[in-house]
């Protein structure tokens, strides 16, 4: 059963931001200075060419701070599950079909599950509202493997029949070794269609109380800001931890479901490679 309900305005006049964003993006991206060697680059390039394949299991688990009011933390714990193969890539909820490569770029089709929507207990703001549901996404992926940083563009759709959404974000990264550890400070825009916005975070007239007005949600982009630090054990066991707090455009933050403009993130996971 879908909840969709059809949206009129356009979402497009948010997109000159997110390449606004890019280039802001790859700029901050160039002006990290040289502090390590790192070889995120050439381990990219490498494992591109390289015919071998390689597994990884583990333990993730992750703390998130909802943006809906007074809803709290979600926490989850999942198992971990990594694949890296000459034509198919699997990281943890994200599945990728690798297309090849042109120069430093590199293409795939790309599968995500995404664990978001809520039921309507899980918060008193939420109370009397429909369920909305989790989506599995489907859409294409760019990797610009520059020497300076790793740039990233995704595009997906909501693929469920839910929200009828679409998103599209840009990323990057540039990690630095330091003996058994690696840092990675990463950046990230991501532009919200308003079918996605209006699906998790509008009220409909039917849904709507003397505390939860009416409300319908265009198009956003939200920013997100982090580090993620992987730590060697041994050459096959990792520790991960990604730390990271996502600003929300102000459709979201508008919302009378929404208390807050921004939340904080903290992932840990436990990898073994073989």
């Amino acid at each position: 059963m879908s909840f969709h309900q059809g949206n009129p305005r356009r979402s497009g006049h948010s997109l000159p931001f997110i390449f606004i964003g890019f280039a802001l993006l790859a700029a901050t991206a160039a002006a990290v200075p040289a502090m390590a060697q790192t070889a995120g680059a050439a381990d990219d390039s490498a494992a591109q060419n390289s015919s071998a394949s390689h597994w990884g299991l583990g333990l993730a688990a992750s703390v998130e701070r909802s943006p809906y009011r007074d809803y709290g933390n979600k926490t989850r714990v999942l198992p971990l599950i990594t694949y890296d193969g000459p034509r198919f890539r699997l990281q943890g909820t994200t599945a990728d079909l690798k297309l090849g490569s042109l120069s430093s770029v590199d293409f795939s089709l790309r599968a995500k599950y995404s664990g978001e929507g809520y039921s309507s207990g899980d918060a008193a703001i939420l109370n009397g509202m429909e369920d909305r549901k989790s989506s599995f996404w489907a859409g294409g992926a760019a990797t610009w493997r520059s020497p300076l940083a790793r740039i990233s563009l995704e595009w997906l759709g909501d693929v469920s029949g839910n929200s009828s959404g679409q998103t599209l974000r840009l990323g990057a990264e540039r990690g630095f070794s330091f003996g058994k550890a690696r840092l990675t400070p990463h950046l990230g825009a991501a532009w919200l269609s308003s079918n996605y916005t209006d699906y998790y975070y509008g009220v409909r007239q039917s849904e709507a109380t003397s505390a939860r007005r009416a409300y319908s949600a265009g198009s956003t982009v939200n920013l997100t800001a982090g580090l993620r630090v992987d730590y060697a054990l041994t050459a096959s066991q990792s520790l991960i931890m990604d730390a990271s707090v996502t600003r929300y455009g102000s459709a979201i933050s508008d919302s009378p479901l929404v208390d807050r403009s921004s939340s904080p993130a903290l992932r840990l996971g436990y990898l073994y490679k073989f």
